[in-house]
């Protein structure tokens, strides 16, 4: 240990400029350092102050939010956010809902359950749109005319061993380069070509 006594560290956030961050401000009371947003929760990767605040916390800390909504806008990345934490040794702590404190019991169980509702949630996800593109397939939508004949991709292949750029050949082809390694290949869509 490198005798870090821990910080109590507090993160605001508000999604437009016009809101205002007092009563944010007044639940968390007196904190160590404060990290604070004005901006859209949507994405994690665009919040400067959140991904700072990851950074800047050390095992002991403990990062005290107002309610989960302002950490993550899903409980996916509510989720993520927190095994982040944990990972670092850093307590998360929610004034308006204690039952997901960390550092308790209760809070463990929650989050448990949530990470399993998360998962449930993917799983359902995935199983519809296997649905849907089998569903899309009996109606013939899925399978769209491949882009390339046989004639073609053989064409293409003597090309390229006469050491012309794929990139070159795609171009004149009229095709995505990714669907010219695919045809030349034999993979994909183009497996039974």
């Amino acid at each position: 240990m490198d005798g870090h006594k821990g910080q109590l560290v507090g993160y605001v956030r508000v999604s437009a400029e016009d809101q205002k961050l007092d009563r944010q401000l007044a639940a968390l009371g007196e904190v160590d350092r404060l990290f604070s947003e004005k901006v859209s929760g949507k994405n994690i990767g665009d919040r400067a102050q959140l991904q700072e605040m990851i950074a800047y916390v050390r095992a002991g800390d403990t990062v005290r939010v107002k309610s989960p909504d302002r950490l993550a806008r899903s409980t996916t990345d509510l989720l993520a956010l927190v095994e982040q934490f944990q990972a670092k040794g850093v307590t998360v702590e929610f004034i308006d809902n204690a039952a997901l404190n960390t550092n308790t019991p209760q809070g463990e169980f929650m989050l448990t359950v949530l990470a399993a509702v998360a998962q449930l949630e993917r799983a359902v996800i995935r199983e519809r749109q296997a649905e849907g593109i089998a569903i899309a397939k009996t109606k013939g939508v899925y399978d769209r005319a491949l882009k390339l004949s046989v004639e073609q991709i053989e064409s293409a292949r003597a090309e390229v061993d006469r050491g012309v750029p794929k990139a070159l050949l795609a171009r004149e082809l009229g095709v995505s380069r990714q669907t010219l390694y695919t045809a030349l290949s034999g993979t994909g869509r183009y497996a039974a070509t």
